[in-house]
């Protein structure tokens, strides 16, 4: 660099980020109050402000556009994560981020002019760090020292506040602080897996074990599990098919990854982090058993992983089956049509199933012909997309609620419905056990709350961890199961699927309760909780939301004047 940037200019810049975040500083202020917590927040600010100042000061070009560079990164990626999200970017937020890579594509494709808002707005960091070799003071090298010890200071402050206290700081910082935690932690842990040790009987008949893991299906939206759900096909099966409800039933927690990573590795409520680090996966069960490890997943394509899925655990999968060039409003019509072939191809295979479901944008999720409930959110906008998406255009009011809610039905009655149409079409399971279930509720703003969040909330709504739970068979072997979903209707939630599904694989229920705890053939007992902390780390607990099944907020019955002609 030749050109001379004066002090006022790059104070200005670094005077100018600093101010573009000031929304977050007056909130954190205010919810600490006239406080130590208040000078103390205040301290740490004013700590960072001056590292970036003495950052901005170094006289060795390369080590400050190091650190110019390495700073607007993280300011950028704070900003762009907290503008996508709608919310602070915790630590547990940013562990979900991580464990979401796959996702990264869509995420710049829907949110590209969120995240350019985030980078300029981050650029007068890295102007004001980095240009100018010739102002006045110029620091030394052994200055470049301040920006290490300030994020060293951050980290051991999150490290012993369990990853909290980062909210209304310049966010230059934060996600390293975080990274940082994160690498700590996978550095400190034992992550080789434990072996299968059980020993499976042979299982009668040659029938398929399944888990279909639908996406955002609130358990109320359904029929079988409220009369003013959406139609499913499941209240009136073909006569040789049977479904038991289990009715609602308590997810493991309230965002996609930590549900189907715990639901693929057996945790426990007691002991879900170390068992989904360490345990032995479903699919290395279902080998030791005999039975193929199939995996279906609808949501992504071109081989990415997500939920937490790492090549060494792909490896384990003797099937994994994507639909590349199937559009996203027909991945799961396609996902159907693949396990009714699987089912009767006469091999005993283990399948899971990850649907698209209703996960926003719920605009596209289904054909015209599945257009019934209104008015409705328009479309067009989000065809062929997943997951994710803008929020452009919804702003939280009651009537857009109101059009969210139809949207959704709408795609219930396609993803849902549909999806049990094709399967139960051939009048057979041929022999088959399926469990259906969701990975979480959705919070549809039913109780008239603002903020425009459906899941993964920091301070979620029972809504939002109730999911429908029911097990299909062959009408002739429903006997055992008829007798436990009436037991355990509405009483059982997501950590007893990983026993049920040992045990139809022929391990032993003794045994598989000792580890893994209680099967939906148990008697059960208080289970209608989730948890909202799923990334209780560094000393944290989770936390666990209680459902009341009498005081859930169910559809509204006023959203839609076309509601009985769809039922």
């Amino acid at each position: 660099m030749t050109r001379t940037w004066h002090p006022p200019v790059k104070s200005a810049l670094l005077l100018l980020y600093l101010i573009a975040d000031g929304g977050n500083v007056a909130g954190r202020a205010v919810s600490l109050g006239l406080s130590a917590s208040l000078g103390a927040y205040l301290g740490l600010y004013a700590l960072i402000a001056a590292t970036l100042w003495a950052a901005s000061r170094l006289g060795c070009a390369w080590l400050r556009w190091g650190i110019a560079v390495t700073l607007f990164v993280g300011a950028a990626f704070l900003n762009a994560s907290e503008r996508v999200l709608a919310d602070h970017l915790t630590y547990d937020g940013f562990l979900n981020l991580a464990g979401s890579a796959g996702f990264a594509g869509d995420a710049f494709a829907e949110h590209g002019g969120r995240i350019a808002v985030a980078v300029a707005l981050a650029v007068p960091l890295l102007c004001a760090i980095g240009l100018s070799r010739r102002v006045r003071p110029v620091l030394a090298r052994r200055w470049a020292v301040a920006p290490v010890a300030t994020l060293a200071a951050l980290t051991l402050i999150l490290f012993l506040r369990g990853g909290d206290g980062a909210r209304g700081l310049p966010g230059a910082f934060t996600p390293i602080a975080y990274l940082a935690l994160a690498t700590g932690e996978a550095a400190a842990s034992d992550d080789r897996r434990r072996p299968v040790t059980m020993r499976a009987a042979a299982v009668a008949g040659d029938g398929d074990v399944v888990l279909i893991v639908d996406e955002s299906v609130s358990a109320r939206y359904l029929d079988f599990v409220d009369p003013a759900g959406v139609r499913t096909g499941l209240l009136t099966p073909p006569p040789r098919i049977a479904v038991h409800n289990f009715g609602i039933a308590a997810s493991i927690t309230n965002c996609s990854l930590g549900t189907n990573l715990t639901l693929r590795h057996g945790g426990t409520r007691a002991d879900y982090m170390a068992r989904n680090a360490t345990g032995p996966a479903i699919w290395d069960y279902a080998a030791r058993a005999g039975f193929h490890p199939v995996y279906i997943d609808a949501q992504r394509s071109g081989g990415r992983l997500h939920n937490g899925m790492d090549a060494a655990e792909r490896a384990r999968i003797g099937s994994f089956i994507q639909f590349d060039d199937v559009d996203v409003e027909e991945r799961d019509a396609a996902a159907a049509r693949r396990l009714v072939r699987l089912l009767a191809n006469g091999r005993r295979e283990f399948i899971l199933v990850n649907k698209v479901g209703a996960h926003f944008p719920v605009h596209d999720k289904y054909p015209d012909s599945h257009a019934v409930y209104a008015p409705a959110l328009a479309r067009g906008r989000f065809l062929g997309v997943a997951d994710t998406a803008d929020r452009d255009g919804f702003d939280g009011s009651g009537t857009q609620w109101q059009r969210y809610r139809n949207a959704y039905r709408n795609a219930l009655l396609w993803k849902v419905g549909h999806f049990f149409d094709l399967l139960l079409a051939p009048g057979t399971l041929h022999g088959a056990t399926i469990l259906y279930t969701a990975d979480h509720g959705q919070d549809l703003n039913e109780r008239g709350n603002s903020g425009v969040h459906t899941h993964c909330s920091s301070h979620p709504v029972p809504e939002e961890g109730a999911v429908p739970l029911a097990v299909l068979t062959d009408a002739p072997r429903g006997e055992a199961w008829r007798a436990a979903a009436r037991r355990n209707r509405d009483r059982a939630s997501h950590y007893q699927l990983f026993p049920t599904l040992l045990g139809l694989m022929g391990y032993p229920a003794g045994a598989v309760r000792a580890e893994y705890g209680a099967s939906l053939h148990d008697g059960l007992v208080d289970q209608l909780r989730f948890n909202t902390r799923f990334h209780a780390r560094l000393g944290r607990q989770p936390v666990w939301q209680r459902i009341e099944v009498d005081r859930m907020a169910g559809p509204p019955p006023g959203d839609s004047a076309t509601a009985l002609a769809a039922r």
